[in-house]
């Protein structure tokens, strides 16, 4: 009596099996090679922008890719700015003002321009988000104040009072940035600004007779966004200044005797260049 196989039963004779074990590993060899490169794109997924129904609209390049790398990043910058004084009256402006006399003093807001270079320093190993940044340079502005004369019976009469500076700054700030998305960044930066007059002008000095210290120290803070491209890295930023000194030169006239301190205040967009 025969004794029953089941791959008798089942017709799995030995040159069917090999044939059915070629084509198997046929068939993985053909997945594979067709999930291979997806395996490979899903690397990249992260660059890649698809619309709702998965089709691809682009793939993002990342720029500049070892910038982390960098333990030194020098660059340039100009900035528009605006800048005026915060004021604070006199006791003889009080005093004056009882009598039915005195002058009003009034901040103007002025534009003015500053450029200059950028020393950034890396504070750690690559992944780190602080950085030290050291940026000198000129800024050029005329801040205004605005007198208003007036009495008793009398019509008010209006001055205007311009104080013209070349200005060298040498701020040290602390930045902090988060991390990068593609090609973007945002970050925090603050610190401490010295600022040292170079010139003081006056167009007509018998009219404007308001005079400013050669020496100030501003606090800065501001947000700033990197855009980093193929070739350089562009970064605009906003950033807060304010005086910390008073930086009044008194002088025995109207004017200056009518206040009792000057102090700084601007706002500045950075356009840096890395």
């Amino acid at each position: 009596m025969a004794t029953p196989y089941v791959r008798y039963q089942l017709h799995l004779h030995g040159p069917q099996i090999g044939g059915r074990r070629s084509w198997s590993l046929l068939f993985l060899l053909g997945l594979l090679l067709v999930a291979g490169p997806a395996l490979a794109q899903r690397k990249r997924s992260d660059a890649i922008d698809r619309t709702r129904k998965g089709r691809i609209k682009g793939i993002t390049v990342e720029n500049l890719s070892n910038y982390n790398q960098r333990f030194f990043r020098p660059g340039i910058y100009v900035a528009p700015t605006f800048s005026r004084f915060i004021i604070e009256q006199s006791s003889n402006y009080l005093l004056a003002n009882q009598q039915g006399r005195g002058i009003t003093a009034n901040s103007i807001i002025s534009p003015g321009l500053a450029l200059g270079f950028i020393g950034d320093i890396r504070l750690g190993d690559p992944s780190t988000p602080f950085h030290l940044r050291f940026a000198p340079g000129l800024r050029f502005e005329t801040r205004r104040v605005e007198f208003t004369g007036h009495g008793a019976g009398m019509p008010d009469t209006i001055r205007t009072q311009e104080v013209s500076t070349t200005q060298l700054e040498l701020p040290l700030l602390l930045k902090y940035q988060s991390d990068r998305r593609r090609n973007t960044r945002v970050y925090m930066i603050a610190g401490l600004k010295p600022s040292f007059t170079v010139t003081q002008r006056q167009n007509t000095p018998a009219i404007n007779q308001l005079n400013v210290t050669g020496s100030d120290l501003l606090l800065e803070y501001g947000v700033g966004l990197d855009l980093f491209y193929p070739y350089f890295k562009f970064g605009p930023e906003l950033r807060f200044s304010h005086g910390l000194r008073n930086i009044l030169d008194p002088r025995n006239n109207t004017y200056s005797n009518s206040l009792q301190s000057l102090r700084t205040n601007s706002v500045t967009l950075y356009l840096n260049i890395e």
